[in-house]
């Protein structure tokens, strides 16, 4: 149950993806003075080293946020994922890249005073790494050690009545898929002015191929609410095997903005990212 660490693949190509949809979904919350909150189900360790022992086994970041580093000031980069790198350089000096934010950090260091973050993670080690990395943080910041599924549910609405709430489950139990979307059929009704943004797999496995047609189904569902579906894929499937060839966000509730942010981005991404002629992506929304 607690086999997954999330340093092995931190700033690879689907952290790209997750991170420049969180990060446009934050920009956009942080238009209105009106304070927010943002509640990350399965937080992980906050911030990862990517020189550390974790990362360079895997090498997965030098396909991700590696490639796009270089990029940060070159013109033609698109704004979304200027936006993500920018959050980076936060955390890096000059022109080396070491440290990569998770989506706790991304939210910490975008937020306001009045602004709250909210963290749940279970891993024994991560939640460890999670406590130390915010232990100098006083306020605005809260973190347990508990299910986020469960946690979810006992916080709906948040006071602000505003606010992003992150769901991403490593998936390396297939009750995941199904526990995600329970959660959003008894989050929405509470909260239904949220944003939810669901991030998923694209791995040779069944419940990963229909796990986006089962979330649109979803979003059709409760009351036609609008919902905005975006996935990258970096390379073809490996015959047999389970490895990560691509993945998905789901945002319900989007941002008006953020489908023109992607249009523009994915194609890009595909190409810079891109490892073989399989890479590809597919930007969808539904408004009701």
């Amino acid at each position: 149950m607690f086999s997954y660490r999330h340093g092995f693949h931190a700033g690879n190509h689907a952290d790209v993806l997750k991170h420049m949809v969180l990060v446009q979904v934050l920009e956009h919350l942080l238009h209105k003075d009106k304070p927010f909150w943002v509640i990350d189900t399965h937080a992980g360790g906050g911030l990862y080293d990517l020189t550390s022992n974790y990362a360079t086994k895997s090498g997965e970041s030098l396909g991700g946020i590696g490639t796009l580093w270089p990029l940060r000031k070159d013109p033609a980069t698109p704004l979304a994922v200027k936006a993500l790198l920018d959050q980076v350089a936060r955390l890096n000096d000059g022109n080396e890249l070491r440290w990569y934010p998770g989506s706790p950090q991304l939210a910490a260091q975008m937020l306001r005073q009045g602004d709250h973050l909210r963290l749940y993670e279970l891993h024994p080690t991560e939640i460890g790494l999670l406590r130390g990395h915010f232990e100098s943080v006083r306020r605005g910041v809260s973190i347990e050690e508990a299910d986020g599924f469960a946690g979810l549910r006992s916080i709906l609405p948040p006071p602000p009545r505003r606010g992003l709430i992150h769901i991403d489950p490593p998936y390396e139990m297939k009750e995941d898929y199904r526990r995600v979307l329970q959660t959003l059929k008894d989050a929405i009704p509470r909260f239904a002015t949220g944003t939810y943004a669901i991030w998923y797999p694209e791995v040779a496995r069944m419940e990963s191929q229909q796990f986006g047609a089962q979330l649109k189904r979803l979003g059709g569902d409760l009351d036609k609410v609008d919902w905005l579906h975006a996935t990258l894929r970096v390379k073809g499937a490996e015959k047999g095997g389970l490895g990560l060839y691509g993945s998905g966000m789901f945002v319900i509730n989007p941002p008006w903005t953020l489908y023109e942010r992607l249009a523009e981005a994915l194609p890009w991404l595909v190409e810079t990212l891109g490892v073989d002629d399989y890479a590809a992506y597919t930007l969808e929304a539904q408004q009701s």
